[in-house]
């Protein structure tokens, strides 16, 4: 589609979605590779890299710092660094970039001056208190008044040494905040986690290979602590994995179609761990009535939707971290599954419960009725619950442009795929 309108109605397909579609570069893996060749010495290639709001904002940050990130093409940012943030001249608005917001607050602390790393309504509810605690024990002067951003860094040019402690309950990114900044210290950094509860674990893991990609020494101790060398950074070419939260919609896409869709990658070639949703949706429509979250977390919303048309109603746990997203996603998505039918999706505690129905389309198909689905600003909202309009008429998706956080490409691939989208009022 050349322009999105303000709400958009899935027409449900009569024919199994068939076809190949590449899906866009891991958001994920983008924003660490633009800031760690920010950080390294001489010119970096990054390839297969995601361009959307977010890597935008991070992009745009960086060049505020002095970094030169060049685009040559769709898929490709070229950054060109003296391995030393410069101190911008305002403050590094970020939106509602989570990863860029939070890798920047602890990289700034590199730069020689005050920095303020702030963003949009959304991100200033956002905890982040405990990576500000953290850099504080570093000897880093960090105010966050509220627990939010807007916060304050006042850099001194280095990391500092020794051992810091990280309360990573509400997100992984905290660690790996502290992680790509760490080899920029005096000394060794020694990053522990406070307790064994890690929001999505997988992704430190993908943030230590990037680390190491681009020249790092980080050794694990432990299942919760990593000693990083103050090695700096090396540039290099960088290639990055599809996204691997995006595949989920076209996984479920598939099933919820009797469809064949050809992604160009194994689902066991990624190495995000949202790629462990794809397991799960090959259960489907027998998926296990209770599903695990906590390491999959941004493909909760795709199995909740997916969980809508089960044979068997299904629990989701291990998913508390959801509602400190880009919106309270857990719910969210109780809220609007519940507005396709009333008790469809409801919270019990942390937990999300979905009272599935595979015979869900066909009854609702009856009512004839147009569901006006309230996304929040939240990407994977819309994106997920575009998903129950290939199998309920009606499902108006409103304010569809939020999908360019992370998948600008995304209504045009339903297109491609053969899927009718009607602009609505």
């Amino acid at each position: 589609m050349t322009s999105l309108p303000a709400a958009l109605t899935i027409v449900p397909p009569t024919h199994p979605l068939v076809g190949r579609v590449s899906p866009p570069g891991s958001k994920s893996i983008t924003n660490r590779a633009l800031l760690l060749a920010a950080l390294a010495t001489g010119t970096s290639r990054l390839t297969g890299a995601l361009k959307s709001k977010d890597t935008t904002l991070m992009a745009a940050a960086l060049r505020q710092m002095g970094v030169a990130v060049d685009e040559p093409d769709a898929t490709t940012f070229v950054v060109t660094s003296s391995g030393q943030l410069q101190q911008p001249e305002g403050p590094l608005f970020l939106g509602n970039a989570g990863t860029a917001t939070r890798f920047l607050t602890a990289a700034v602390a590199t730069v020689q001056g005050e920095v303020v790393v702030d963003g949009d309504a959304e991100m200033r509810v956002r905890p982040i208190g405990p990576l500000v605690t953290a850099l504080q024990s570093l000897g880093v002067d960090a105010t966050s008044p509220t627990g939010c951003p807007p916060v304050i860094v006042r850099g001194n040019g280095s990391f500092g040494s020794g051992r810091v402690e990280i309360d990573a309950g509400l997100s992984s990114q905290y660690v790996s905040a502290l992680l790509m900044a760490a080899p920029l210290g005096n000394g060794p950094i020694e990053v522990a986690l406070t307790g064994t509860e890690i929001g999505a674990r997988g992704y430190v893991d993908l943030t230590l290979a990037a680390m190491r990609s681009f020249g790092a020494d980080v050794e694990q101790l432990n299942a919760g602590t990593w000693l990083v060398k103050p090695t700096g950074y090396k540039a290099t070419d960088f290639h990055i994995e599809p996204d691997a939260s995006a595949a989920t919609y076209l996984w479920a896409a598939e099933v919820l179609t009797g469809g064949e869709i050809d992604l160009g990658v194994a689902p066991d070639a990624f190495s995000q761990p949202d790629a462990a949703a794809q397991a799960v949706i090959a259960q489907f429509p027998n998926m296990p009535p209770v599903i695990d979250g906590s390491q999959m977390q941004d493909a909760v919303p795709t199995l909740a939707v997916l969980a809508a048309f089960n044979n068997n109603p299904v629990r989701f746990v291990g998913i508390a971290n959801l509602r400190v997203k880009e919106t309270d996603r857990t719910k969210a998505v109780a809220t609007e599954l519940s507005r396709i039918l009333p008790g469809l999706g409801t919270e019990e505690g942390d937990d999300l419960l979905v009272a599935s129905d595979p015979d869900l389309g066909r009854k609702l198909a009856q009512r004839n009725e147009t569901t006006r689905i309230e996304t929040y600003h939240d990407h994977r909202i819309a994106m997920s619950f575009a998903l129950a309009g290939l199998r309920i008429p009606g499902i108006t998706i409103l304010d569809p442009a939020c999908t360019g956080k992370t998948y600008p490409e995304y209504w045009n691939m339903l297109e491609s795929l053969g899927v009718e989208l009607k602009p609505a009022n």
